[in-house]
């Protein structure tokens, strides 16, 4: 049992070893100083988002980019209140999602997708706010680089609270190894808040086609049929002026639900190395919490714990370090308690996502 702990260890210090040089890999990138021509199409998917649209709405205004090159459509999936927005100073459209699948988000993307007119699309969430030069850097790159599809960095607006705390090293670490995987070519994952791809590419792949019956993954398995097809028109935008900021979850329960939602697509990833990888770092962080039980029961001796605990926070300490450098100036705070409590909270999200349902937007879901 003990041999088995350590060898699972070892792999997935390598593994994190590897995401921290793919990470290292994949260049900064500043814009440049060329004249705006990509036009894009904003589309963001909503259901009671009355306190956070007028903030993200309030973003695009402030935009350095020409309202004639941006558009944006709001996808109304079914508030319990008809949304009303002000007056802005771009293109803004409100519809209703047409729902066709399990999967109300990918309903509303490819309900707005019959109302796009423009090359790209960018899709991002009701509660966040994009930085002014946002879609300037992505038109920057889009036009320095041969690309049909871009995946951008996401980060929390954290208050100071233990959760907050908590859920910005979980962001942390996800999206340090969204980077680290595109650094070494093996790229399986992103995030919906801050994504972009050519309409064409999107219609070339039958949009969502083959996925719609899981609730989850609008960006990831999108992300993957492409790389699949096109793999060197995918890339990833590290760019600090691209960052998208959003909100954390209020309460635990509901941190728990998301993060279910998100682990429940894993087994269906087309990336073989997306599906080892989740195994690894299930397996890495499921054998401290054995360990820990180990422990108690006099199994494992306490040095040999340690020094278990002192590697795997050592070798996660660097990867979190070096996203949280690029991601926000703040520095995570609560960074050992948290460290101690990911391993049992990932740990029971992985193994209730297997078989339980979960509950977003005031919808259930099931396995």
């Amino acid at each position: 049992m003990i041999l088995a702990l350590f060898s699972i260890f070892a792999i997935y210090v390598f593994s994190i070893c590897l995401l921290v040089y793919g990470f290292c890999k994949v260049k900064k990138y500043q814009k440049s100083d060329v004249e705006p021509k990509t036009s894009f199409t904003i589309i963001v998917p909503f259901r009671n988002e009355e306190e956070n649209l007028p903030n993200l709405l309030k973003s695009f205004s402030k935009l350095n980019y020409s309202s004639n090159l941006f558009e944006v459509i709001l996808v109304d999936d079914s508030s319990s209140e008809k949304f009303q927005s002000s007056i802005v100073n771009y293109q803004l459209s409100i519809i209703d999602n047409i729902r066709v699948s399990n999967s109300p988000k990918k309903d509303a993307i490819t309900t707005a997708m019959q109302h796009v007119k423009t090359d790209w699309v960018i899709t991002t969430d009701a509660d966040c706010i994009v930085s002014e030069n946002w879609l300037l850097t992505f038109d920057n790159y889009i036009q320095e680089n041969k690309v049909s599809m871009l995946a951008g960095a996401v980060t929390y607006e954290c208050e100071n609270s233990f959760l907050d705390h908590f859920q910005q090293l979980d962001l942390t670490s996800l999206q340090g190894a969204t980077i680290g995987s595109f650094g070494i070519n093996k790229g399986f994952m992103c995030n919906g808040a801050n994504f972009a791809y050519k309409k064409t590419l999107f219609e070339s792949l039958n949009g969502f086609s083959g996925n719609d019956k899981i609730a989850s993954g609008d960006d990831v398995f999108l992300l993957q049929k492409a790389i699949e097809k096109f793999p060197n028109e995918v890339q990833y935008l590290k760019a600090e002026e691209a960052i998208v900021v959003t909100k954390p979850t209020e309460n635990w329960k509901t941190l728990f639900y998301q993060r279910v939602r998100w682990a429940a697509k894993t087994s269906s990833y087309k990336s073989t190395f997306g599906k080892f990888l989740g195994l690894i770092v299930f397996f890495g962080n499921f054998s401290f919490v054995i360990g820990f039980f180990l422990l108690l029961f006099g199994i494992l001796s306490y040095p040999l714990f340690v020094l278990f605990a002192f590697f795997k926070f050592a070798i996660d300490f660097i990867l979190l370090s070096i996203t949280n450098k690029f991601l926000t100036q703040i520095r995570i705070k609560s960074l050992l308690l948290s460290s101690l409590l990911y391993p049992f909270f990932s740990s029971t999200v992985a193994l209730y996502s297997l078989f339980g349902s979960y509950e977003w937007k005031g919808r259930r879901f099931s396995k």
